[in-house]
């Protein structure tokens, strides 16, 4: 089975370009929803953060409370790496257990784990190919400001909190530009997966 990486930056497309590849036959994992998963009511990584943290980062239900963890690390990097020592480890071994299951299942399919934070994490050096997804910055900038109804200031250091996408391009087995919208990116994206169906024979 091939086992492909996915990255971008925040608000790049990245999403858009996993719902292509799933359509075309691949299996992909999101991240995020990894991430979601390690951190629920009553798991491990949940009582980590709350003993780091503290109990104000925990909503009423017992939920982690996104919205204030995202405030609190988006400003303070040392907190962000504290942040992500205890959920990288946690995401990693989930990713490995899926990426089994689905090699059991279709041991020449193509298996797709697509994170924000690949790169940075070192996480990409688990994968033989890695596809990075990308923008121009100021197609980058609006769509932020567009879908978490941010300020220009707000969403600018969001993005500055992030690796640049020059950077995480320097990576890439292939590339996909979303700059051009949906269907331009469509295009793309069927092309990559042509040329992983090629690798994964």
């Amino acid at each position: 089975m091939l086992k492909v990486g996915l990255t971008g930056s925040i608000a790049v497309g990245k999403s858009f370009v996993c719902e292509v590849l799933r359509e075309l036959g691949a299996a992909v994992l999101d991240a995020d929803q990894t991430a979601r998963e390690v951190v629920a009511p009553g798991s491990q990584g949940l009582r980590e953060i709350a003993e780091k943290f503290g109990k104000d980062v925990l909503l009423e239900s017992g939920e982690l409370d996104r919205a204030r963890m995202g405030a609190i690390v988006f400003a303070d990097e040392s907190k962000r790496r504290l942040l992500n020592s205890i959920v990288h480890p946690l995401v990693f071994a989930a990713q490995d257990r899926w990426l089994a299951a689905k090699e059991r299942e279709n041991p020449r399919g193509i298996a797709v784990i697509d994170a924000a934070l690949m790169i940075e994490s070192g996480g990409y050096k688990r994968f033989p190919t890695l596809i990075v997804v990308w923008c121009q910055p100021a197609v980058q900038l609006q769509r932020l400001m567009l879908r978490n109804d941010l300020s220009e200031a707000e969403a600018l250091r969001r993005i500055a909190a992030q690796m640049p996408q020059e950077e995480k391009k320097r990576y890439a087995d292939f590339l996909i530009d979303t700059t051009d919208g949906f269907d331009a990116a469509r295009v793309r994206t069927v092309e990559v997966f042509e040329a992983l169906s090629l690798l994964s024979k």
